[in-house]
């Protein structure tokens, strides 16, 4: 075989038509794409309500890396190390809720509508995004996004982890779980826990502070 028809790929060496063939298998069709928080559907104690505290109506993963862990591991195509793909579909006045990528930097193109982007520890800075229009974020700080329009409003995310993770590490508004708290009492918070929801500052920045 000529070696300009061999491409390398984790340190397999794979053929030029062996690559061009795994294409088909690389599509990712929108009436296939199912929302992540389909699996927390089954999460014995928290209230769809309480959900929706802190995640849009609609997040469906498109591409995740191999041996991704994390919420798009739904994703229907695999890709390389260091990005995941989800598209948030947004009624008017739905939001993500403030939240923080501990390690990962996140970015947003607006693809319909016109969304805000908040961030800041209270959301206290903002931008709008119209259609075509980007932003990035980065690692670290609290952020929130939320369709301003008046209709559907459609948003890529690409999530850029930190080198050689499998999860992209999120931690919620302190403020949120109050409220969850005071809603739903304690045992919703605990529950959510179970599945790996967390509040506040992640434990190093604490320690940091104290």
């Amino acid at each position: 075989m000529n070696p300009a028809n061999e491409a390398s790929s984790d340190n397999h060496t794979v053929s030029t038509q062996d690559l061009e063939h795994s294409v088909t298998s690389r599509v990712a069709r929108y009436t296939d794409l199912r929302p992540y928080k389909d699996s927390f559907k089954n999460s014995n104690g928290v209230p769809p309500e309480a959900m929706r505290l802190m995640s849009p109506d609609k997040v469906m993963p498109i591409m995740a890396p191999d041996g991704w862990e994390g919420r798009s591991k739904l994703a229907p195509v695999r890709g390389a190390p260091g990005l995941t793909i989800t598209l948030a579909e947004c009624p008017p006045g739905d939001r993500a809720g403030l939240h923080k990528h501990s390690a990962a930097v996140e970015n947003f193109f607006c693809l319909e509508g016109e969304f805000e982007i908040l961030w800041g520890e209270q959301g206290q800075y903002s931008t709008r995004l119209f259609p075509l229009d980007f932003v990035s974020v980065p690692a670290g700080i609290y952020r929130d996004f939320r369709n301003a329009g008046t209709s559907l409003g459609r948003l890529l995310v690409m999530i850029q982890p930190a080198q050689g993770d499998l999860q992209d590490t999120v931690y919620h508004a302190a403020s949120t779980g109050e409220q969850i708290d005071k809603l739903w009492g304690r045992e919703v918070r605990d529950a959510m826990a179970q599945i790996g929801i967390q509040f506040g500052e992640p434990p190093q920045a604490s320690n940091a502070k104290g």
